[in-house]
């Protein structure tokens, strides 16, 4: 990755009951570092396997596909536990991937989780273990691919204006909210 990253999607998912069984709706903001210039969307399966093709579809199907440089994710999972796979996203859109939370997981309690309740989990679990630790940055904890934490560092002081959660992020949680209830609330 050669100089600073400034056009990039982040994804999110919409809000669902716990009871939801089905899709789930799945909308990408694209910025220029903290101006929104377009969104995306799609459908993926609650607690699926089609997070990560659902991301690379409706990337390269939208005009935004040239011009992003970077995928950001809020958490490994949307849809409940549809584990993105961020090394095949990486590869197979040539970008680097930030996934961005707020704390850290914590790791035992979501592989009970995944194994009393998520069918097909030891795949899921594969991939989170895949992904790699979540390392402490800008008062948020980070995983990447293809790019160094210094990078990561300079992408999150690019993309965030207010609080810690980068303004794709923030702006498709609140989208994804407003779109699946009628309006939008809380913290992305």
């Amino acid at each position: 990755m050669a100089g600073p990253i400034s056009n990039v999607i982040g994804f999110d998912d919409g809000p669902f009951a716990p009871e939801h069984r089905g899709d789930v709706l799945l909308v990408g903001v694209v910025c220029a570092r903290t101006r929104c210039d377009g969104i995306v969307s799609g459908k993926i399966r609650r607690d699926g396997r089609n997070s990560t093709d659902v991301m690379i579809e409706v990337l390269r199907r939208s005009q935004f596909a040239a011009h992003v440089r970077a995928v950001l994710l809020q958490g490994i999972a949307v849809g409940g536990f549809n584990v993105v796979d961020i090394h095949r996203l990486h590869r197979e859109l040539d970008r680097p991937v930030l996934v961005v939370a707020r704390r850290k997981p914590r790791l035992p309690a979501m592989k009970d989780y995944l194994v009393q309740n998520v069918p097909g989990w030891p795949r899921k679990w594969q991939l989170i273990q895949a992904a790699g630790p979540m390392d402490p940055l800008r008062g948020v904890y980070v995983q990447r691919v293809g790019l160094t934490l210094n990078q990561a560092g300079h992408l999150l002081a690019a993309t965030t204006t207010h609080g810690r959660v980068p303004e794709p992020l923030r702006l498709a949680h609140l989208i994804a909210g407003g779109i699946v209830t009628g309006n939008s609330r809380g913290r992305a």
